[in-house]
């Protein structure tokens, strides 16, 4: 059989390996800068920087250097959930709010008060402290309706901090209209909740905070990167502030992490 073979194929070096070697180096390090980012993603910061691709041949090198997220358990699915009330028709309509806790390395306490748009998945604002109860709820609300505009609808779970009377009577003031989920169903909260998942699952489960000083800065940091810089798979791999700007809103970058 080796007598049948062409000389010219015994020094044959496949071309592909070649193509791909400037590819890799730049998907490995872009995998380490996002080790929660699987090749879809990866794929879009690779455009960016010149190397334009189709899914395929990213998924054929992702997969040959070996690169992979690792897996997180499935979710309980809930059937025959009913649709979620007041769903967005255009950014700047309702705002969804939820807290999301977690702890220092010197044991201090962190809640994180997260504010998103619907429409546009921008997150508004991150408040981070140790106790945030409605004064404090109040005081983020307003700053963030001062820099944007109000809403119309703003939606929540029927927390303590959100149902409380000084809140309410704060809403009707100012015209808003608080959209309550129904008590246990979570997924009619989805935005928020599927952010929430993002926010833990790249921010405070990759992070370790000394003290809440720091939490604060690194959170901050985070959610400038998640609106301006992370592609968005449902904008259309648009980040959140290019999407808020072609709907007519100009994302603000410097909104409230305290």
């Amino acid at each position: 059989m080796l007598l049948q073979v062409a000389r010219s194929a015994l020094s044959y070096q496949s071309k592909m390996t070649a193509k791909d070697a400037a590819v890799v180096v730049a998907m490995k390090r872009l995998s380490g800068l996002y080790p929660r980012y699987g090749y879809r993603r990866i794929q879009v910061f690779l455009g960016r920087e010149g190397h334009v691709m189709g899914e395929e041949r990213a998924y054929r090198i992702w997969s040959q250097a070996g690169l992979q997220v690792p897996r997180k358990r499935p979710r309980k699915r809930i059937a025959h959930s009913r649709p979620r009330p007041t769903t967005p028709s255009r950014a700047n309509e309702v705002w969804a709010y939820d807290f999301v806790f977690d702890a220092c390395a010197n044991g201090q306490q962190l809640k994180c008060l997260t504010l998103v748009d619907e429409y546009t998945r921008e997150c508004l604002a991150i408040d981070v402290a140790g106790s945030i109860r409605s004064g404090r709820l109040i005081e983020v609300l307003s700053r963030v309706i001062s820099e944007r505009g109000s809403p119309k609808h703003i939606r929540s779970d029927n927390g303590p901090e959100f149902i409380s009377k000084a809140l309410l009577s704060w809403a009707v003031t100012n015209g808003l209209d608080p959209a309550l989920i129904d008590p246990g169903k979570p997924w009619q909260n989805g935005t928020n909740e599927s952010f929430n998942g993002k926010f833990r699952d790249e921010c405070l489960g990759m992070e370790w905070f000394r003290t809440r000083a720091e939490a604060k800065v690194r959170i901050e940091t985070w959610r400038q990167h998640y609106n301006e810089v992370r592609p968005h798979s449902s904008l259309g791999k648009q980040t959140p502030k290019a999407f808020g700007i072609t709907c007519g809103i100009a994302a603000q970058s410097g909104v409230i992490s305290q």
